[in-house]
């Protein structure tokens, strides 16, 4: 894509992920692969584990709701291994490649951007389907093909 892009919300493509529906508000093929933007609205049975990326880093950006970030060092196998924040409305959050994170709303629903740089990433998600629970060790090849792995369980509901 050579000119720019403006989506408002509603105006991107949806698509199911466990029991989420999530809003491709840009996709790595408009950017031609620099990135891939998502709008999630999360609750906490939602929160995905404590993992890392090993080819793109991750950014949020709260819209709505309160949301509690555990974020690790290089190394960190575990939630009790990082750091906690809770952000608010119009917080920015961001987690290099490497670095263990996860995420789970402090109000019962919170709506994220999510922001991944290089955008490849898009193909996991889409590639899920719906679910009525997350079951992300079942996807234990599929979590590696895109360079990510599962180092500890999602923070309790």
């Amino acid at each position: 894509m050579s000119v720019g892009l403006v989506r408002n919300p509603g105006d991107g493509r949806f698509f199911r992920y466990y029991h989420s529906e999530i809003e491709q508000v840009v996709s790595t093929t408009e950017t031609n692969g620099a990135v891939t933007v998502s709008r999630l609205n999360l609750d906490r049975a939602g929160a995905p584990p404590l993992h890392a990326h090993s080819r793109e880093d991750e950014s949020w950006v709260v819209l709505s709701g309160r949301v509690r970030f555990w974020v690790g060092s290089v190394g960190s196998t575990s939630l009790d291994k990082c750091d906690v924040h809770d952000a608010e409305p119009g917080a920015y959050v961001y987690a290099p490649r490497f670095v263990p994170h996860t995420l789970q709303p402090i109000t019962s629903t919170a709506e994220i951007l999510v922001i991944n740089s290089p955008g490849a990433l898009e193909g996991y998600f889409q590639s899920i389907g719906a679910a009525d629970e997350r079951h992300d060790a079942d996807h234990a090849d599929l979590l590696a093909a895109y360079g990510m792995v599962v180092l500890d369980n999602p923070p309790a509901a």
